[in-house]
């Protein structure tokens, strides 16, 4: 299932003129950190080289159950605050708006264009489809900040209509797609290229750390990775599509054994929109045998809590690196004596009929995955 998720505020500091005495001001940097915003450290004497205007930033970003990860950006002049999904499964910005009258709208905050000097309207509708629910709406360009980095002139889709219950529960306001360009609907260029575009960044890449057990604490960087948040190098594999970040998959081990599954060639998208490891549909009833799973009266998969430390790990091999998953990455407890396994199927193939997985939430959670644009290429590395 898609879960339709991190973490911006803009802030503008402004100081009066007045003192006011035995009153310790926060420096700028508290200030943003109570925003969610964590500044690296840069060198003062950047400020001497004044062509130099690229940078990378980390944003805290919200777990919500080890489901939805997500944080705040900001829209228009002056800024609205929105908490959106960061997904690298799709590649458009949208919002709800108050164009939109639905229940999923009216549950969450609305982005209002007529109290935005910089906004300017298109007319361009659009229709966006998700794994689970979809959305109406119309293009807009205005000002958008997102980690400390301002975007002037991104187009952003404002919600018309949202049918359905999927949005209605959904703990965001809005998605943000960090996907290729080609599958952004309308044409629509995507907030990271035109990061990209405008020089913004010392590499052209970002990173999520998603922290586990419903924990806060999960990080997303913009131009570089944060060495404490993974163990080990990064092992790097090339995208197999510039479309999703989708990867081969050469081989899949249940404990030791080799499936032989992949030995034709797998594909695999990451995703950090969807929250459960997707398996091709062929596969899901072997590996839940092997599990001992059953299956729940409302659909999924459940095993013994007591057997949790029995169960077999599930292993990719990408790029000749093995990607163990143990007991403890899949299972999730949801009882008193019941746990939850943290796959589902799906029945779409990969371009060429190779068998498809979606590398969801509950596998990024094992690995700090960084994404590169310059290289076209996608880091895994043990999450610390």
């Amino acid at each position: 299932m898609k879960c339709l998720v991190a973490v911006l505020v803009c802030v503008v500091l402004t100081e009066g003129l007045v003192k006011v005495p035995l009153l310790k001001q926060k420096s700028m940097r508290q200030a943003l950190r109570e925003k969610g915003i964590e500044l690296p450290y840069q060198d003062p004497a950047l400020k001497y080289q004044p062509t130099e205007f690229a940078s990378s930033a980390n944003m805290y970003i919200n777990n919500y159950a080890d489901n939805t990860y997500f944080g705040a950006i900001t829209v228009g002049t002056p800024p609205q605050s929105f908490q959106v999904l960061f997904d690298t499964g799709s590649s458009n910005l949208w919002v709800d708006s108050i164009y939109c009258n639905t229940e999923a709208c009216n549950t969450h905050k609305k982005f209002n264009p007529q109290q935005s000097s910089t906004f300017r309207g298109t007319g361009q509708t659009f229709y966006l489809p998700y794994g689970a629910g979809s959305l109406n709406g119309v293009f807009g360009y205005d000002t958008v900040a997102v980690g400390g980095f301002v975007i002037n002139n991104q187009e952003v889709g404002l919600s018309t209509n949202e049918p359905g219950e999927n949005f209605v529960v959904a703990q965001f306001d809005g998605i943000l797609g960090l996907a290729y360009p080609s599958i952004s609907v309308g044409g629509a260029t995507p907030v990271m290229d035109n990061m990209i575009s405008l020089n913004l960044l010392d590499a052209d890449m970002f990173a999520f750390y998603l922290s586990g057990g419903g924990q806060q604490g999960s990080v997303l960087s913009f131009g570089g990775v944060d060495n404490s948040l993974f163990q080990g190098e990064i092992s790097w594999t090339p995208v197999t599509s510039q479309s999703y970040w989708e990867i081969g998959v050469e081989g899949f081990r249940i404990n030791s054994q080799e499936t032989g599954w992949c030995s034709q060639g797998c594909r695999a998208i990451v995703d950090t929109g969807t929250s459960m490891l997707t398996v091709p549909h062929q596969f899901l009833g072997d590996i839940m045998q092997a599990i001992g799973a059953q299956e729940k009266q409302y659909g999924g998969f459940s095993v013994d809590c007591s057997q949790v430390g029995n169960l077999p790990t599930l292993t990719f091999v990408i790029s000749g690196v093995s990607f163990p998953l143990p007991p403890s990455a899949y299972i999730t407890q949801d009882g008193y004596n019941t746990c939850s396994v943290g796959l589902t199927p799906t029945y779409l193939p990969a371009p060429g009929g190779m068998p498809l997985w979606i590398f969801g939430d509950v596998f990024l959670r094992q690995y700090y995955s960084v994404y590169d644009r310059t290289y076209n290429r996608v880091g895994f590395a043990a999450a610390a």
